[in-house]
Order: structure tokens, then C-alpha cells, then sequence
């Protein structure tokens, strides 16, 4: 089903695209700003509880539509690893690293949503594709480089990659969703299923609210709230109205966003070796969004038919 991908994107439909790239950026900060005050777990734990039970205010009172078989499985995929799995690897990642390292290396997840469509939908290999994923590896070493000074660090590029591979995972799973269920109530149920994946972190989250001080969990509730409630809302909606490929490049803005926001509020700078990981990286990812030209047939020139 064509969602009218081929026609410009509506006013609302940029608007939703900004106003998701700008909360994702502040995510990736304000998880770096908390990070000594709540463990990964508790903090994906409690910004998933904050932000199932906003959208469920949001959609009391909307219509349901009851979802089949197959839409259960795919928000189980997209619930479990993008709500659930990519939070507490990105919440693990920036214990070890700075959010813009971070956003850089997560931003692989487009190359990998063309993977995922390759391998799970048919839509094949392109040399193109096939380049840039060979370019971005390139660029993920290179910023493992960057950050070799410490063990911990690189298993902080290995947990970005995790949250990078459930990334794309779950919007491959949450396109086909979105053809027939409403983009609200597809948020809410992944959410909630996000949620309930973290409840073994409740005990954690419950001891560390009691210690944490008031802007931490204010930052928490902003997360669930904005980044959360808001943003995968504004997302899923811009996903109804365009290719997920063409939707996932808007993403190659989030690291420079997140880079200049810890510039600002958390005066962190990447390495300069990984910000030119991340550039390769980036450089990979719209390699791969490239099209072959298709050149038109040479016209093959017919001899006349005789006349009868």
C-alpha cells in the first residue's frame, strides 16, 4: 500500500519530522546529564512508564482497532526492541561515552533499516547500499578507535550498534502497522510493551527516585513526556505519510543537533578522530540512500513492413 510517499510532504508532516529530530537530540543530552543518578535500566524503566501513561491520556476516548495476529507480533518486535531493548543499551552506551559520540554511532540505523528491508522484504542489495554499509563500518571503527583509551568505552560502541541494529528493527516492524492502525495507538501499545520488558528494573528505579535530586527527575519526566510521548508520536505520524528510507535520512541531522547541545549544556566535545568516524559514518549512510541511474533503452531502429 502506498502511503502517498510520492507526492512533497504536507506542512504537518515537516512539522511532525522537526519537532521529532529536535526532542530525539535532547534525548541523547539530557540521558548524559542524569546518567550518575539513575542506572540504564531504571531510567529507560521509568521515562517508558512516564511516557505509556501520557499517550494513554492521549488516546482515551479515541477509537481502537483491534489488531490481528501479525500486527501483534510486529508491535511485540517493535515494542520489545525499540522501546524496550534500544533504551537500556542507549541508557548503557552513554555511561561510557559523549552524547555526541553516541548520536553519531546510533545513526547507523538507517543503513541498517535498508538491510532489514533487504533481507526481510525483498527489496534486494544495490551496489549503492552495499558501498555505504562498507563506508560506515569503516567510519564505527574508526570511532572505536577514538575511544580505545578504555574498555569500557568500546563496549560503549558496541551497545550503540545494539541500539542502532533494534532501531532500525523496530521501524521496519512499525511501517507495515502504521497502513492500518492509527499512529497513536500503535506508540501507546509499543510503549507499554517497552515498559513492561523493564519492570525486572523496578525495584532499582524505585530505590534511585527516592536518592536522585529534583532536576534529574525532572529530566526523567521530561523524557517520557517530550522525547517519548511527543516525539515517537510526531515520528509514527510522519511514517504514515512517507518511505521510511526517505524519512530515516531527516536522522543524519540529530548528531550535529546533539553535538552542538553538549557543546552547550554539558561542555562535551568528541574526539576529533571520532568526529570524523562519525561524518564517514553519516557519509555511508547517504551513500547507501543513492540510487542506480537507470539508463532509458536505445531505440532499435525497424525496417519497414512490406506493403501488401
Amino acid at each position: 500500500m502506498n502511503t502517498g510517499s510520492a507526492a512533497p510532504p504536507s506542512g504537518r508532516t515537516i512539522l511532525a519530522v522537526v519537532v521529532t529530530l529536535l526532542a530525539w537530540a535532547s534525548a541523547f543530552v539530557a540521558i548524559r546529564g542524569v546518567g550518575e543518578d539513575f542506572s540504564p535500566g531504571a531510567l529507560a524503566l521509568g521515562r517508558l512508564l512516564i511516557g505509556t501513561a501520557v499517550l494513554g491520556v492521549l488516546l482515551a476516548g479515541r477509537g481502537w482497532i483491534r489488531p490481528t495476529g501479525r500486527e501483534w507480533a510486529l508491535l511485540v518486535v517493535c515494542g520489545v526492541g525499540w522501546f524496550g531493548v534500544y533504551n537500556v543499551s542507549l541508557n548503557a552506551a552513554e555511561q561510557h561515552l559523549d552524547a555526541g559520540t553516541t548520536a553519531m554511532l546510533v545513526n547507523i540505523g538507517p543503513i541498517l533499516i535498508a538491510v532489514f528491508a533487504g533481507l526481510l522484504l525483498g527489496e534486494g542489495f544495490p551496489r549503492w547500499l552495499v558501498a555505504g554499509i562498507a563506508v560506515a563500518f569503516a567510519g564505527v571503527v574508526l570511532i572505536g578507535v577514538a575511544t580505545r583509551s578504555a574498555e569500557t568505552e568500546l563496549v560503549g560502541v558496541v551497545l550503540c550498534v545494539v541500539a542502532a541494529v533494534t532501531y532500525a528493527g523496530g521501524v521496519v516492524a512499525q511501517k507495515p502497522l502504521l497502513r492500518r492502525l492509527p499512529a497513536l495507538q500503535v506508540t501507546f501499545t509499543a510503549c507499554a510493551k517497552g515498559a513492561v520488558c523493564c519492570l525486572p528494573w523496578a525495584g532499582a528505579l524505585v530505590d534511585e527516585l527516592g536518592s536522585a535530586p529534583a532536576g534529574s527527575v525532572a529530566v526523567m519526566v521530561y523524557l517520557g513526556a517530550v522525547p517519548t510521548a511527543l516525539a515517537f508520536s510526531t515520528w509514527a505520524y510522519a511514517l504514515s505519510r512517507m518511505d521510511a528510507g526517505k524519512l530515516g535520512v531527516t536522522t543524519y541531522l540529530v548528531p550535529p543537533l546533539v553535538i552542538l547541545l553538549g557543546w552547550l549544556l554539558l561542555d562535551e566535545v568528541p574526539p576529533a578522530l571520532a568526529l570524523v568516524g562519525g561524518a564517514i559514518c553519516l557519509a555511508g549512510v547517504g551513500l547507501s540512500r543513492r540510487r542506480t541511474r537507470v539508463r532509458p533503452p536505445v531505440p532499435v531502429p525497424q525496417e519497414a513492413s512490406p506493403t501488401v
